[in-house]
């Protein structure tokens, strides 16, 4: 997914708690659904930024030549002012674009 298009608040805001237990029935599964979707969209956010700023890594490794580079720099700033992760989920989820699975609920036949 391009999280770069995404337009979801960028800070937090007052939600209605109803809407988050409309897809699984309990409001703790529903965090716990939102902090495993949160740590997957940081990490794919953070091997993207990684990858960028590499294509404008120095060759060479010599303290002395340690300098600048504003594509780097551009490319940070960037993205910091993306949605946190946490705020991504929250809007995923929201919007019924994340598929909820639970194997436990699934074997016990609840």
């Amino acid at each position: 997914m391009d999280y770069k298009k995404v337009k979801t608040e960028t800070t937090a805001v007052t939600r209605q708690k109803e809407r988050f237990y409309e897809q699984t029935g309990n409001i703790y599964e529903t965090v716990v659904v939102l902090s495993k979707r949160a740590n997957q969209i940081g990490t794919e956010i953070k091997i993207e930024l990684d990858q960028k700023i590499e294509e404008f890594a120095p060759a060479t490794d010599n303290l002395e030549e340690i300098f600048e580079n504003r594509e780097q720099i551009e490319i940070a700033k960037f993205y910091e002012h993306l949605p946190k992760p946490s705020l991504l989920a929250i809007d995923e989820y929201l919007n019924h674009r994340i598929y909820i699975r639970n194997p436990h609920k699934e074997k016990s036949g609840y």
